[in-house]
């Protein structure tokens, strides 16, 4: 069975995403319902939902929003990755509210779509490490030539554990495994750094790639890290970019022939579940 720590919900009657404007392909609503009917079908048993990069004014109502959902009954929903701004002055009393408030299991700046030295700015970083001891987690979604940044803030923070989202977020399509491939190496040699297999479909051309295409990177990912420090997510719906959730989790079985129960349950659930403390 699968834990998904990445699915993005959209309900634009509920919440606004201005950078929806410009992703014509993910621009209407995508919801829980949808999700699930294929999800239960594949095998999973849980998910977390991740930001989705709303309108600033509207963080804590999707938190909101998504524990929501979690409420109906057999929902699969187990915790949120919330929105936060750790450049601003109001994140210490925003920590405060989320931590009480248990479904919120970690936080999720996106750094690829800002200046690189926003999380430079001393604030930024003072916040960051006032997630050591909450057991929050905190998400880096950067670009390859980004990573060198997010291993900054490994290093600043030793006490916070980090999620590096989408592999690094390798230029797949274009064949670009430099400096991608080296920066992998460096990150992962730090022990408060979990890399998510996740978000490579999208990367790849969506009309040629195939698991071959992948193996690659994700093989690299997983190499670095090792198995104990490895989670999966489905990226849903901007997997469907490159296939959708049913092409991307038969990949994953794919990419993952050969290897050991022990191992592919680690990485499918066993390593999120320790994580996140989700039983």
């Amino acid at each position: 069975m699968i834990i998904d720590t990445h699915l993005h919900l959209i309900d634009q009657s509920a919440l606004r995403y201005p950078w929806l404007a410009g992703a014509p392909a993910l621009n209407r609503d995508f919801s829980y319902d949808e999700y699930a009917a294929d999800a239960r079908r594949c095998g999973i048993e849980g998910v977390l939902h991740m930001e989705v990069d709303v309108d600033p004014a509207d963080i804590a109502a999707e938190t909101a929003h998504v524990k929501s959902i979690a409420g109906r009954p057999g929902s699969m929903l187990k915790g949120a990755i919330a929105s936060c701004r750790p450049e601003e002055p109001g994140f210490e009393a925003y920590l405060e509210t989320v931590k009480a408030e248990p479904f919120v299991k970690g936080f999720r700046r996106v750094l690829h779509v800002v200046p690189d030295d926003l999380s430079e700015g001393a604030l930024f970083r003072q916040n960051i490490k006032r997630l050591a001891g909450t057991g929050l987690t905190f998400d880096l979604v950067v670009l390859p030539h980004q990573i060198p940044k997010a291993m900054a803030l490994a290093d600043l923070a030793p006490d916070v554990q980090f999620i590096l989202d989408h592999c690094g977020v390798p230029d797949i399509k274009g064949n670009a495994e430099h400096p991608w491939r080296e920066h992998m190496e460096a990150i992962a040699k730090r022990p408060n750094v979990v890399g998510k297999i996740s978000g490579v479909v999208a990367y790849a051309d969506p009309e040629t790639w195939t698991v071959e295409t992948l193996k690659p990177y994700v093989e690299h990912t997983i190499s670095g890290f090792g198995w104990d420090r490895v989670v999966w997510g489905s990226d849903w719906p901007v997997c469907t970019l490159g296939g959708g959730l049913t092409t991307w989790i038969a990949a994953t079985h794919a990419l993952l022939a050969g290897t050991s129960d022990s191992e592919r349950t680690r990485l499918l659930s066993g390593n999120a579940r320790r994580l996140w403390r989700l039983g």
